[in-house]
């Protein structure tokens, strides 16, 4: 429920719900978000992105004091005077990876595995091709035994035979939480990260670094992996108009699309009223 005043902190995920469907930010929301700022609220970016994209994440959200990524499993302090200071770094053992597979493939059928190994700039993620990955540009074919040699940052996993909320809904009863965290991005893909890993334990990072209490954190979101921020956060849980229905059913407030700069239009009347 929306509390009067305004928050302590202002966390928003990025693709789908503050970057638009053409993969720009407008002029209009990097405006409120600096805004924001000025205000004394700091700003979060909070999203599925991996390490290896944190100039496109900088550059999307400028005004951001802090980066969770990885869906969590990075989080960066970009308010240091001495630089970037990373405040967390999770990674998901290749044998565990390995074993969680044979169990859900077991399951399921053969999958499209796909796994983030990497945090050097642009890095490509490595794996089966899918055609319906939407960054061909930043992949590269390996085998799976290649995929699973080393720890992963995040792996992504589809099948042809299931529409990818079930397919998530299958993995839940077969991983156990202690084993690996599961989601999805609205990318067609299950994501298996390191148990313990999701937006609000990011965030929570973040906020006992501030002091902040969960219950004075507003979030913004639009898909399945912001459901656990959606869960933590307690001054305002606010869904794009484009957001997947389960987003949309925890949501407190339902702002305008992505593409009509919805989280800045929400921002825009906060900060005015």
């Amino acid at each position: 429920m929306t509390r009067p005043g305004l928050p302590k902190l202002i966390a928003t995920d990025l693709d789908g719900t503050l970057v638009r469907s053409d993969d720009t930010v407008s002029a209009y929301t990097h405006e409120v978000l600096d805004r924001v700022r000025a205000a004394g609220i700091p700003v979060v970016g909070a999203t599925g992105r991996g390490p290896r994209l944190t100039e496109l994440t900088r550059n999307d959200i400028r005004a951001a004091d802090f980066l969770v990524m990885a869906g969590g499993g990075r989080v960066v302090d970009q308010s240091d005077p001495d630089g970037p200071l990373v405040l967390r770094d999770e990674r998901l053992a290749g044998q565990m990876l390995a074993r969680l597979l044979t169990d859900l493939e077991a399951a399921v059928g053969p999958l499209t595995v796909m796994v983030e190994a990497s945090d050097e700039p642009d890095a490509p993620l490595w794996g089966d091709y899918h055609p319906s990955w939407p960054y061909q540009d930043r992949f590269e074919a390996r085998s799976r035994q290649e995929c699973l040699s080393c720890d992963v940052i995040k792996a992504f996993a589809r099948t042809a035979d299931h529409h990818v909320d079930e397919l998530l809904a299958v993995a839940r009863q077969i991983v156990p939480p202690e084993l690996a965290a599961l989601t999805q991005a609205g990318l067609g893909f299950v994501e298996i990260s390191p148990p313990g890993v999701d937006k609000s334990t990011g965030l929570s990072v973040v906020a006992e670094r501030l002091g902040v209490d969960p219950a004075e954190v507003l979030v913004f979101g639009d898909q399945p992996n912001d459901l656990p921020m959606f869960g933590w956060a307690g001054w305002a849980r606010v869904a794009v108009a484009n957001a997947h229905p389960a987003v949309r059913s925890a949501a407190d407030e339902v702002t305008l699309r992505n593409d009509d700069d919805g989280v800045a239009v929400y921002l825009d009347r906060l900060l005015s009223r």
